[in-house]
Protein backbone atom coordinates (compact mmCIF):
# COMPACT_ATOMS: atom_id res chain seq x y z
CA UNK A 1 0.00 0.00 0.00
CA UNK A 2 2.40 2.40 1.05
CA UNK A 3 4.45 1.43 -2.44
CA UNK A 4 1.13 2.13 -4.31
CA UNK A 5 0.74 5.90 -2.27
CA UNK A 6 4.14 6.80 -3.03
CA UNK A 7 3.96 5.98 -6.97
CA UNK A 8 0.89 8.24 -7.34
CA UNK A 9 2.46 10.54 -5.77
CA UNK A 10 5.12 10.60 -7.72
CA UNK A 11 3.17 10.55 -10.76
CA UNK A 12 1.11 13.75 -9.53
CA UNK A 13 4.03 15.53 -8.79
CA UNK A 14 5.58 14.97 -12.04
CA UNK A 15 2.44 15.92 -13.66
CA UNK A 16 2.78 19.10 -11.70
CA UNK A 17 6.37 19.47 -12.49
CA UNK A 18 5.83 19.31 -16.27
CA UNK A 19 3.48 22.25 -16.64
CA UNK A 20 0.57 22.96 -18.76
CA UNK A 21 0.04 21.48 -22.17
CA UNK A 22 0.64 24.04 -24.85
CA UNK A 23 -0.12 23.84 -28.81
CA UNK A 24 2.85 25.10 -30.63
CA UNK A 25 1.90 24.31 -34.39
CA UNK A 26 1.17 27.89 -35.21
CA UNK A 27 4.00 31.07 -35.20
CA UNK A 28 3.86 34.42 -35.36
CA UNK A 29 5.13 36.59 -38.30
CA UNK A 30 5.31 39.45 -35.99
CA UNK A 31 8.06 38.73 -33.85
CA UNK A 32 12.05 39.84 -33.91
CA UNK A 33 15.36 39.31 -31.38
CA UNK A 34 14.65 40.88 -28.07
CA UNK A 35 18.29 41.78 -28.58
CA UNK A 36 18.48 45.22 -30.26
CA UNK A 37 22.47 45.94 -29.43
CA UNK A 38 25.84 44.28 -28.83
CA UNK A 39 28.00 46.45 -26.27
CA UNK A 40 31.85 46.15 -25.98
CA UNK A 41 33.85 46.62 -22.73
CA UNK A 42 37.66 45.96 -21.96
CA UNK A 43 37.86 44.69 -18.27
CA UNK A 44 41.04 46.74 -16.49
CA UNK A 45 42.32 43.33 -15.30
CA UNK A 46 43.77 40.38 -15.87
CA UNK A 47 42.03 36.99 -17.03
CA UNK A 48 41.76 34.59 -13.76
CA UNK A 49 40.58 38.11 -12.06
CA UNK A 50 37.88 39.31 -14.74
CA UNK A 51 36.90 35.40 -14.43
CA UNK A 52 36.55 35.76 -11.07
CA UNK A 53 34.63 39.37 -10.94
CA UNK A 54 32.04 38.20 -14.10
CA UNK A 55 31.26 34.68 -12.38
CA UNK A 56 31.22 35.23 -8.78
CA UNK A 57 30.01 38.89 -8.28
CA UNK A 58 26.68 40.69 -9.47
CA UNK A 59 28.56 42.46 -12.74
CA UNK A 60 28.11 40.13 -15.75
CA UNK A 61 28.82 39.48 -19.64
CA UNK A 62 27.29 37.43 -21.73
CA UNK A 63 30.66 36.61 -23.09
CA UNK A 64 34.57 37.37 -22.41
CA UNK A 65 37.55 37.07 -24.50
CA UNK A 66 40.80 36.67 -23.92
CA UNK A 67 43.98 38.10 -25.14
CA UNK A 68 46.53 35.55 -25.67
CA UNK A 69 45.10 33.03 -26.44
CA UNK A 70 42.12 34.93 -27.34
CA UNK A 71 39.63 31.93 -25.51
CA UNK A 72 35.93 32.95 -25.88
CA UNK A 73 34.25 31.97 -22.90
CA UNK A 74 30.33 32.09 -22.67
CA UNK A 75 29.67 33.32 -19.46
CA UNK A 76 25.69 34.18 -19.65
CA UNK A 77 22.90 32.74 -22.09
CA UNK A 78 22.28 35.14 -24.72
CA UNK A 79 18.23 35.16 -24.00
CA UNK A 80 19.13 36.08 -20.70
CA UNK A 81 19.89 39.25 -18.86
CA UNK A 82 23.73 39.87 -18.15
CA UNK A 83 24.41 42.79 -15.65
CA UNK A 84 27.00 45.40 -17.96
CA UNK A 85 25.77 48.24 -19.14
CA UNK A 86 24.34 49.66 -16.19
CA UNK A 87 22.77 53.25 -16.20
CA UNK A 88 22.73 53.70 -20.30
CA UNK A 89 20.65 54.83 -23.03
CA UNK A 90 20.70 54.72 -26.88
CA UNK A 91 18.52 56.10 -29.20
CA UNK A 92 15.56 56.91 -26.67
CA UNK A 93 15.94 53.35 -25.10
CA UNK A 94 17.16 53.22 -21.50
CA UNK A 95 18.79 50.42 -19.03
CA UNK A 96 20.39 48.38 -21.94
CA UNK A 97 20.86 45.41 -20.09
CA UNK A 98 17.47 43.85 -21.05
CA UNK A 99 18.11 44.50 -24.99
CA UNK A 100 21.56 43.80 -25.17
CA UNK A 101 24.33 41.52 -25.45
CA UNK A 102 27.54 42.30 -23.22
CA UNK A 103 31.24 41.00 -24.53
CA UNK A 104 34.05 41.80 -22.47
CA UNK A 105 37.88 41.49 -23.63
CA UNK A 106 40.57 41.85 -21.45
CA UNK A 107 42.67 44.84 -21.58
CA UNK A 108 43.97 46.86 -18.79
CA UNK A 109 42.58 49.81 -20.01
CA UNK A 110 44.88 52.39 -19.27
CA UNK A 111 47.17 53.84 -16.10
CA UNK A 112 48.39 57.38 -15.29
CA UNK A 113 51.95 57.48 -15.93
CA UNK A 114 54.73 60.35 -15.73
CA UNK A 115 54.33 61.45 -19.49
CA UNK A 116 50.16 61.30 -18.95
CA UNK A 117 47.73 58.42 -19.47
CA UNK A 118 48.84 55.41 -21.51
CA UNK A 119 46.42 52.73 -23.05
CA UNK A 120 46.87 49.13 -23.49
CA UNK A 121 46.72 47.91 -27.15
CA UNK A 122 44.52 45.46 -28.01
CA UNK A 123 45.82 42.03 -29.45
CA UNK A 124 45.06 41.14 -33.33
CA UNK A 125 43.93 37.83 -32.60
CA UNK A 126 41.95 38.65 -30.16
CA UNK A 127 39.95 41.09 -31.90
CA UNK A 128 40.07 38.58 -34.84
CA UNK A 129 38.04 36.20 -32.26
CA UNK A 130 35.91 39.16 -31.73
CA UNK A 131 35.04 40.27 -35.59
CA UNK A 132 34.00 36.17 -35.76
CA UNK A 133 31.63 36.27 -32.84
CA UNK A 134 29.91 39.59 -33.53
CA UNK A 135 29.44 37.92 -37.50
CA UNK A 136 27.46 35.40 -35.84
CA UNK A 137 25.57 37.49 -33.12
CA UNK A 138 24.65 40.11 -35.85
CA UNK A 139 23.39 36.88 -38.28
CA UNK A 140 21.50 35.27 -35.69
CA UNK A 141 19.34 38.27 -34.36
CA UNK A 142 18.94 40.18 -37.69
CA UNK A 143 20.68 43.07 -36.10
CA UNK A 144 20.95 46.05 -38.50
CA UNK A 145 24.50 48.46 -38.98
CA UNK A 146 24.81 50.30 -36.05
CA UNK A 147 23.87 47.89 -33.37
CA UNK A 148 27.70 47.36 -31.82
CA UNK A 149 28.34 50.04 -29.86
CA UNK A 150 30.89 51.14 -26.69
CA UNK A 151 29.95 51.44 -23.16
CA UNK A 152 31.36 54.97 -23.38
CA UNK A 153 28.36 55.25 -26.40
CA UNK A 154 26.01 54.15 -24.16
CA UNK A 155 27.53 55.81 -21.03
CA UNK A 156 29.61 58.70 -22.26
CA UNK A 157 29.52 60.52 -18.89
CA UNK A 158 30.95 57.53 -16.30
CA UNK A 159 32.48 55.15 -18.93
CA UNK A 160 35.33 55.09 -21.24
CA UNK A 161 35.52 51.81 -22.56
CA UNK A 162 36.80 49.90 -25.17
CA UNK A 163 38.79 53.41 -25.00
CA UNK A 164 40.58 55.13 -28.58
CA UNK A 165 42.62 51.99 -28.92
CA UNK A 166 39.70 50.01 -29.77
CA UNK A 167 40.01 48.62 -33.53
CA UNK A 168 36.86 50.17 -34.73
CA UNK A 169 37.50 50.91 -38.13
CA UNK A 170 38.47 46.67 -38.48
CA UNK A 171 34.72 46.40 -37.63
CA UNK A 172 33.86 48.27 -40.59
CA UNK A 173 36.18 46.91 -42.77
CA UNK A 174 34.40 43.24 -41.81
CA UNK A 175 31.13 45.04 -42.77
CA UNK A 176 30.14 45.20 -39.12
CA UNK A 177 29.59 49.02 -38.47
CA UNK A 178 29.14 52.41 -40.39
CA UNK A 179 32.13 54.40 -41.40
CA UNK A 180 31.66 57.87 -42.87
CA UNK A 181 33.25 57.70 -46.01
CA UNK A 182 36.95 59.61 -46.19
CA UNK A 183 35.88 61.81 -49.54
CA UNK A 184 33.22 63.23 -48.30
CA UNK A 185 34.20 64.01 -44.43
CA UNK A 186 37.30 66.13 -46.45
CA UNK A 187 34.85 68.02 -48.57
CA UNK A 188 32.50 69.04 -45.62
CA UNK A 189 35.55 69.62 -43.54
CA UNK A 190 36.64 72.09 -45.41
CA UNK A 191 33.47 73.71 -45.29
CA UNK A 192 33.12 73.81 -42.04
CA UNK A 193 36.44 75.61 -41.64
CA UNK A 194 34.78 78.34 -42.89
CA UNK A 195 31.81 78.75 -40.84
CA UNK A 196 31.70 76.26 -37.50
CA UNK A 197 27.90 75.21 -36.66
CA UNK A 198 26.87 76.16 -33.30
CA UNK A 199 26.71 74.00 -30.05
CA UNK A 200 22.85 73.23 -30.62
CA UNK A 201 23.94 71.69 -34.26
CA UNK A 202 26.65 69.33 -32.49
CA UNK A 203 23.85 68.55 -30.04
CA UNK A 204 21.62 67.56 -32.50
CA UNK A 205 23.59 65.51 -34.67
CA UNK A 206 24.58 63.37 -31.99
CA UNK A 207 21.36 62.96 -30.74
CA UNK A 208 20.78 61.60 -34.02
CA UNK A 209 23.65 58.93 -33.73
CA UNK A 210 21.80 58.05 -30.26
CA UNK A 211 23.48 59.58 -27.94
CA UNK A 212 22.01 60.93 -24.82
CA UNK A 213 23.17 64.49 -25.05
CA UNK A 214 21.70 67.96 -23.98
CA UNK A 215 19.98 70.27 -25.95
CA UNK A 216 20.34 73.65 -24.61
CA UNK A 217 23.08 75.35 -27.19
CA UNK A 218 25.34 75.12 -23.99
CA UNK A 219 29.03 73.58 -24.82
CA UNK A 220 29.26 72.08 -20.60
CA UNK A 221 31.01 69.08 -19.27
CA UNK A 222 28.02 66.53 -20.45
CA UNK A 223 28.14 67.99 -24.23
CA UNK A 224 31.97 67.54 -24.05
CA UNK A 225 31.87 64.12 -22.62
CA UNK A 226 29.54 62.59 -25.69
CA UNK A 227 31.80 64.38 -27.83
CA UNK A 228 34.93 62.86 -27.02
CA UNK A 229 33.05 59.40 -26.91
CA UNK A 230 32.19 60.10 -30.70
CA UNK A 231 35.78 60.96 -30.96
CA UNK A 232 37.17 57.88 -29.50
CA UNK A 233 35.52 55.93 -31.75
CA UNK A 234 35.51 57.80 -35.14
CA UNK A 235 38.89 59.92 -34.58
CA UNK A 236 41.15 58.70 -32.37
CA UNK A 237 44.06 60.51 -32.79
CA UNK A 238 41.98 63.69 -30.91
CA UNK A 239 39.15 63.00 -28.63
CA UNK A 240 39.03 66.40 -27.02
CA UNK A 241 35.44 66.87 -26.75
CA UNK A 242 36.19 69.99 -28.86
CA UNK A 243 33.29 71.14 -31.41
CA UNK A 244 35.60 71.20 -34.52
CA UNK A 245 35.48 71.28 -38.27
CA UNK A 246 36.48 67.21 -38.85
CA UNK A 247 34.01 66.45 -35.66
CA UNK A 248 31.18 68.33 -37.43
CA UNK A 249 32.07 66.34 -40.81
CA UNK A 250 32.13 62.96 -39.59
CA UNK A 251 29.16 63.92 -37.89
CA UNK A 252 26.57 65.30 -40.95
CA UNK A 253 28.19 62.42 -43.36
CA UNK A 254 27.70 59.60 -40.91
CA UNK A 255 24.07 60.80 -40.71
CA UNK A 256 23.58 61.24 -43.73
CA UNK A 257 24.97 57.86 -44.77
CA UNK A 258 22.78 56.41 -42.27
CA UNK A 259 19.72 58.16 -43.47
CA UNK A 260 19.92 56.87 -46.89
Amino acid sequence: MRLLCLALLLTLLAGCASGPRIDSRYTSVGQNSRVQYIILHYTSTDLSRSLRLLTEEEVSSHYLIGATPPTIYRLVDENRRAWHAGDSQWQGRTWLNSTSIGIELINQGYYEGPAGRYWQPYAPAQIDALIELLKDIMQRHQLPLGSILGHSDVAPQRKVDPGPLFPWKRLADAGLLPWPDTRAVAQQQALFSQSLPTVAWFQQQLARQGYLVPEHGELDEATRNVLAAFQMKYRQARYDGEPDAETAALLLVLNQQIQN
